[in-house]
């Protein structure tokens, strides 16, 4: 049986995906394509106020997001250090895939559907905003799977490289 120290630190690959995930919603739906800000369910974009809180609260969501990355590169550098540490690209990405998946399911059912912060995409009719609701979900629950099938592919990799991040 193989040592727990010399296994990829998965904890690192899921709050790496968690980071991404949140800096994807914030810069591809909050900035480049504006469908939403981070409480613009409750403070609907119709007064300067209410610009400046949705643009201060989606400060504090991309400052969650990096310190989820922060975390993460901490916990792989950490491990990084020991003697022997499994290098699966596999396993990586998809310990990556099973986090993001996991922030848009966290996103979706927690921000979307229970507190009602926003929605996927405000832009449309209000009748139209659950499909992108169910689609964002949907979008996040194939990560988790297809994270899931990498991670057991990179289990049966079997590559083991040396811990050490110095070059050699």
């Amino acid at each position: 049986m193989q040592d727990r120290q010399d296994k990829f630190p998965t904890s690192a690959g899921v709050l790496l995906g968690l980071g991404l995930g949140a800096f994807f919603d914030g810069i591809v739906f909050h900035q480049l394509l504006q469908w939403h800000h981070m409480l613009s369910g409750w403070y609907p974009l119709n007064s300067i106020d209410n610009i400046r809180l949705n643009t201060t609260w989606d400060g504090i969501f991309h400052s969650a997001a990096y310190v989820l990355v922060l975390a993460g590169l901490y916990l792989l550098w950490q491990q990084a250090h020991r003697s022997e540490l499994r290098w699966s690209r596999w396993h990586c990405l998809g310990t990556i895939l099973i986090g993001w998946g996991i922030f848009n399911v966290l996103e979706g059912v927690v921000d979307h559907q229970i507190l009602g912060l926003h929605q996927v995409n405000e832009t449309v009719p209000d009748g139209q905003r659950i499909f992108w609701d169910i689609g964002f979900l949907l979008w996040g629950a194939a990560m988790i799977v297809m994270g899931a099938a990498m991670v057991r592919a990179g289990a049966r990799e079997g590559v083991h490289a040396p811990g050490n991040l110095q070059a050699r």
